[in-house]
């Protein structure tokens, strides 16, 4: 796989040793066990695999390259190139401005935009729309696309299915920028849906099957279908493809519950499109270590990134399951061996916890990350637990372990 240039300062020496190790060891990847720091008192089991994907490493690849072959110029960022706080900071650092915010709100309008400007699309894509109005200004979008290869994956996959007379349904969020750029997409060529969870794909089924009346399907999915759907012919056909960053275990459920209802309605396997090749390979690996790594016993887990990232999210989600979880940002979250500051994505809420590391001889910890988090917020994060523990080695010195 292409190897990036990505800033020095979200690496790690640490965990680039570790991932070069236990690459080399399982070219394969059919080991998903964690890899064990021991530091005496504190044992931390690292995911065998956390932190940045392919397609947020070729976003900032693009984006840094872009500030420097273009000094003096205008550049902006359609909205967050990543959902991650450090990273979209050193952006604005660097001079880059954001036309929308995370959820579409226009920051600076398009009319300031002027054809001598670059804009850079994030990597969660955008809108037909909105690349047309960009294409009006004026605006290069090709050369400064950002969009992960394995979001137009699923766009490719829906216009495959589409052309064969499919609905697409969409597994996601219906706010979140990927899903509303997936959405457009989809769109464009054929009948579209997007459901949140299996309670809607519940839902959806009922309209397939007839149990509920058609006139009610665009009050329970409003402003999650497509301009002109007709509830009554459009369920006829469908395939289900995701937001790439969604539990990809849910993903897989809801489609094989959408498929046995197309097929007990219709008799007919063909009612239903095969779209499982657009699962993303990184949320798939990430989401399997993670299962991985709780299988070893632990007293809490640590899952590192940013707060409105979703596939960080549904790694606390899987964490939560089995034992006492936090969710930080950086190591600054971590006040003290005795307070961390935890955010509770349910609520959208920060907490105290209090107490938080058990007190006992030894102290086992789990540690992962998102997609969008820099290796050096992990390392930072290992190096603040260590600090309260008499260590037997320090983080420098573990590196000669995996080189």
């Amino acid at each position: 796989m292409k190897s990036f240039e990505v800033p020095i300062i979200y690496r790690s020496p640490l965990i680039s040793a570790i991932k070069k190790y236990r690459k080399e060891l399982d070219k394969m990847k059919k080991d998903f066990t964690p890899t064990l720091l021991d530091f005496g008192p504190v044992q931390i089991y690292l995911a065998r695999h956390f932190g940045f994907c392919y397609g947020v490493e070729n976003a900032i690849e693009i984006v840094f390259r872009t500030i420097e072959e273009n000094p003096g110029k205008r550049i902006y960022l359609l909205s967050e190139m990543i959902h991650n706080p450090q990273v979209n900071a050193d952006l604005l650092e660097h001079g880059i401005e954001f036309l929308q915010d995370t959820y579409g709100k226009q920051l600076i309008p398009f009319e300031n935009i002027t054809p001598d400007d670059i804009v850079l699309i994030p990597a969660f894509g955008t809108t037909l729309e909105i690349e047309e109005k960009l294409r009006k200004i004026g605006i290069q979008t090709e050369k400064y696309n950002t969009t992960c290869p394995f979001v137009e994956k699923v766009w490719n996959r829906s216009e495959v299915i589409a052309k064969k007379n499919y609905t697409i349904i969409i597994h996601g969020k219906p706010k979140h920028e990927e899903t509303r750029a997936t959405f457009s997409h989809a769109e464009a060529n054929a009948p579209a849906v997007i459901v949140l969870n299996m309670d809607e794909a519940k839902k959806l089924a009922m309209y397939i099957s007839g149990e509920k009346p058609a006139a009610a399907f665009y009050e329970d999915f409003k402003g999650q279908y497509s301009k002109g759907f007709d509830v009554t012919t459009d369920l006829e056909r469908i395939g289900v493809v995701n937001q790439t960053t969604m539990l990809a275990s849910d993903t897989q459920a809801i489609a094989d519950f959408l498929k046995n209802a197309i097929i007990k309605k219709k008799n007919n396997e063909e009612s239903f499109a095969d779209t499982r090749d657009t699962l993303c390979y990184a949320t798939n690996d990430n989401q399997t270590a993670v299962s991985g790594m709780l299988q070893t016993n632990a007293d809490l887990a640590i899952v590192v990134g940013g707060y409105n990232s979703s596939n960080t999210s549904h790694l606390v989600e899987l964490c939560e399951e089995k034992l006492p979880s936090y969710f930080i940002s950086s190591a600054e979250k971590i006040f003290t061996d005795k307070e961390i500051l935890h955010h509770n994505f349910h609520k959208k809420e920060d907490l105290l916890i209090k107490n938080y590391l058990p007190e006992k001889d030894k102290v086992s910890i789990l540690i992962t990350s998102g997609a969008s988090c820099p290796d050096a917020l992990v390392e930072g994060v290992i190096n603040k637990l260590i600090s309260f523990f008499p260590v037997s080695a320090t983080a420098d010195q573990l590196i000669k372990k995996f080189q």
